[in-house]
């Protein structure tokens, strides 16, 4: 029998151990992935959110043309300015309030609509606003600012 006198070449050396050790650096880029991941579709997922809107802050827009308000409230009477109008009438009452001022799709409408009143019936008079012509409908909300609500028209 030959002795052996270590290791020749052949094998691990007697003093080596297994490193029995987790590697810290692909564990830290793994979680740092799905830390940004989480942080990017977080907020798409709140949009299902139950909402209370008609409350915003607001800066005044300059413009020469006043714009027209049209203004739903709570039993779902329709006036413009403070005058009433019939809801089968609004479309050409609005054109002819265009008319004697400019062009309809440069005039802009604004929107006011009690909070109590259906999401519904608010975007079927938007659609008969669009329908006579106007592109720029914006609605307005309410402001609590003092300030913001003396420039609302």
């Amino acid at each position: 029998m030959i002795p052996q006198s270590g290791s020749v070449g052949r094998g691990k050396p007697p003093h080596a151990q297994l490193l029995s050790e987790i590697n810290v650096t692909p564990l830290v880029d793994v979680m740092l992935v799905l830390l940004v991941i989480f942080m990017i579709t977080a907020p798409l997922v709140a949009t299902g959110v139950k909402v209370d809107l008609p409350q915003a802050r607001t800066r005044e827009l300059a413009s020469d043309q006043k714009p027209i308000v049209v203004t739903i409230d709570a039993v779902g009477g329709i006036f413009i300015g403070d005058a009433p109008v019939a809801r089968e009438a609004l479309g050409n009452t609005l054109l002819q309030m265009a008319q004697a001022s400019g062009d309809p799709s440069a005039m802009r409408v604004f929107v006011r609509a009690d909070q109590a009143i259906a999401y519904g019936m608010v975007m079927q008079i938007v659609a008969e606003i669009g329908a006579s012509g106007f592109e720029k409908v914006a609605f307005l909300s309410d402001s609590r600012d003092p300030d913001v609500q003396k420039k609302l028209p």
